[in-house]
């Protein structure tokens, strides 16, 4: 076994235009202040980091891994959710998702997927000059707006779905093993990667390869419904990367999974800040220790009730707290009898 390394915090949800938020230089002092050792960064913005550079320059990784080290933080791993995202679109999203993409690219779905993969081939060379192991993204979706079967799914459109997916991450994929970094896709609703079934689908796509593993993040598995504590002992081989997010499903008789449309706020299913929602972080951590995980442990904060610097305050403490120290030794070893093969068998009786 072995410890798991934390408290770390994912930065996108507290970027923003005001200090300490507004640059990646304050926004770390301020996170190391609050007790983390490790920060999680969205390539896509500009303020923390600049991709292509940080594909193509080794000196501008060690300078911006230099200023961290100096706060006692470490990067635990890039981001391309947006990017991820946009390498599969269905034309039904293409305007809502066209505002994660520059302006070169919208309104041009072919060139939309072709900067994505860019930016995907961009962050495996980034993570190799960063020292980096583990890569978090989206899949994108092609299929999602037919996840209810009705109007029923015509006969082959689900595996032809997963066909094309494989097809356009392959590539991606095996650009990341030349760089020796996992990719870990979070699984999530809205991506054609939702739950374990479609993990396993993209999987035989891309015949079983070593670099398509998982970012486990529980709260998503709350909102549907999902066993997130089995789901460990299912795919504990391909958990690479871990989002400490709580939440609280409450159905009722007026709503269930799929919300009725209404704000987070007034969901039966909703994400809350750490402590606050129903997620069972002491059997999850317990369970990822048991099987040897030893990546990092990251807070991505998202809570339609408490205010975030709350949210990010409350989390270093509470991930610190739910750390376990991998034991060196077996409890009842003091008891041991040092037995020999002789021995055993006058026990047995043979």
């Amino acid at each position: 076994m072995k410890t798991i390394q934390g408290p770390a915090i994912f930065l996108a949800q507290f970027m923003g235009d005001e200090a300490p938020f507004n640059t990646l230089d304050s926004i770390t002092t301020w996170v190391a202040s609050l007790g983390y050792k490790g920060v999680q960064i969205p390539s896509w913005d500009s303020r923390c980091i600049d991709l292509q550079k940080a594909a193509e320059s080794k000196t501008y990784c060690d300078e911006i891994v230099g200023m961290l080290a100096a706060k006692g933080l470490q990067i635990t791993e890039l981001s391309t959710h947006l990017q991820g995202q946009l390498v599969a679109v269905n034309p039904a999203y293409d305007l809502g998702f066209d505002a994660f993409a520059p302006d070169s690219v919208k309104g041009n779905p072919k060139a939309r997927t072709e900067w994505a993969i860019q930016q995907l081939k961009y962050a495996a060379k980034a993570s190799q000059n960063l020292g980096l192991n583990a890569h978090a993204t989206f899949s994108g979706a092609l299929m999602w707006h037919t996840v209810y079967p009705w109007p029923q799914r015509p006969a082959g459109l689900v595996e032809q779905g997963f066909k094309e997916l494989g097809r356009r991450w392959l590539p991606i994929l095996n650009t990341f093993d030349e760089c020796g970094v996992d990719l870990c896709y979070e699984i999530h609703p809205g991506e054609d990667l939702h739950d374990g079934v479609t993990f396993e689908m993209f999987l035989d796509e891309v015949k079983g390869h070593k670099r398509a593993n998982l970012l486990y993040d529980p709260s998503h598995f709350v909102l549907q419904a999902l066993d997130y504590k089995q789901y460990i002992d299912f795919y504990h081989e391909r958990i690479k990367m871990f989002h400490v997010k709580d939440a609280e499903f409450n159905p009722t008789g007026k709503q269930g999974v799929y919300g009725g449309y209404q704000s987070w706020i007034n969901r039966a299913g909703r994400f809350r800040s750490l402590g606050d929602g129903q997620v069972d972080f002491k059997s999850i951590f317990s369970k990822l220790t048991q099987y040897g995980y030893n990546g990092w442990a990251v807070l991505e904060w998202e809570c339609c009730i408490k205010d975030p610097v709350q949210g990010a305050t409350e989390g270093a403490p509470f991930i610190a707290s739910h750390i376990i120290k991998a034991t060196e030794k077996v409890f009842d070893d003091f008891a041991g009898t040092g037995a020999d093969e002789e021995f055993n068998k006058k026990i047995l009786g043979l």
